[in-house]
């Protein structure tokens, strides 16, 4: 048995790792469904199941035909939080990507060429973590949302969200959220890659007149995987909560059901004891960013040499 199917098992072997993925696989098929069902109500113009407005049944306590209440709008809350999977899962995969694939870069570059390029980078990252994130994020969004970037950019910018079926200004804020969160894959990137280096195989490859792309690709990479597995699992939860706070602040989703928006609508009727709205969407973000955490840990755990 090879030393990953060996760590993979020991992953699923536990319970905290099989039931995360099994809760992440409940999560994803929510998404899915929702997405499914917005693209054929587009296609029929039929108003999507999550956006059906009841007003004679607005701000309806939990019920047996609402089992978590409804909104303002007499929308049911469990239908609109369920259907804000999608959104959730749309940030997480595209602003973690984007940061893993430049953290990864730069970090490996740095941590093998050194130089130059590692003093480039590693003041590259300094800004960056110098940053006020969501002040960037926000920013980033306005100039979409005002049609400021290049004709080319917002050519692609609005080719994209038409693919993933979502608003350019919200792509906007997938893609700052992930220009915002390569920094921590960069520096651990780095630092490994700086052990790897020193490495007999790679002195080998490096007499035998391999490139060092080659190197950095089929050497390098390999043995960070779980490294970038675990970051990609924390990054991903950061972007979840970073979203709903951009929600939340009214520049991010509003097209469609967001938990940040369902906070931001439930906040103005907490006070009169109508508490569903936000304890339905705090609950769901909870407990997606929750089995991700875990997840990352019991990846750690499995693939760390030192508890095998």
């Amino acid at each position: 048995m090879s030393g990953n199917t060996r760590q993979w098992k020991k992953l699923f072997s536990r319970p905290s790792g099989y039931l995360t993925v099994l809760v992440l696989a409940l999560y994803l098929g929510f998404a899915l469904a929702t997405e499914i069902h917005d693209v054929i109500c587009r296609h029929r113009h039929e108003t999507p199941i999550f956006e059906i407005a009841d007003p004679d049944n607005a701000n309806a306590a939990p019920s047996r035909k609402h089992p978590l209440g409804t909104d303002y709008q007499g929308r049911d809350v469990l239908v609109r939080a369920v259907a804000g999977t999608a959104s959730a899962l749309k940030v997480g995969l595209i602003s973690s990507a984007i940061a893993v694939a430049i953290g990864v870069t730069l970090g490996s570059s740095a941590g093998f060429r050194g130089g130059f390029v590692d003093d480039l980078v590693t003041w590259l990252y300094s800004v960056f973590a110098s940053m006020p994130s969501l002040l960037f994020i926000l920013a980033f969004a306005l100039l979409v949302s005002r049609g400021f970037l290049p004709p080319g950019a917002m050519k692609c910018v609005r080719v994209v969200s038409q693919a993933i079926n979502t608003d350019p200004c919200v792509l906007a804020v997938y893609i700052a959220i992930g220009l915002t969160g390569w920094v921590t894959i960069c520096k651990v990137t780095r630092a490994e890659t700086m052990k790897l280096r020193r490495s007999s195989f790679v002195d080998a490859a490096l007499v035998a007149g391999v490139p060092r792309r080659v190197i950095i690709r089929r050497h390098i990479l390999p043995n960070l995987a779980h490294l970038i597995i675990i970051y990609f699992t924390l990054t991903f939860a950061g972007a979840i909560m970073m979203e709903v706070i951009v929600s939340y602040l009214g520049l991010g989703v509003q097209t469609a059901p967001s938990w940040g928006t369902m906070i931001s609508d439930g906040q103005q009727r907490l006070w009169r004891g109508e508490w569903w709205e936000i304890a339905t969407a705090t609950g769901f973000m909870f407990l997606l960013v929750l089995s991700l955490n875990i997840l990352g840990d019991a990846i750690r755990d499995a693939f760390d040499p030192k508890s095998a």
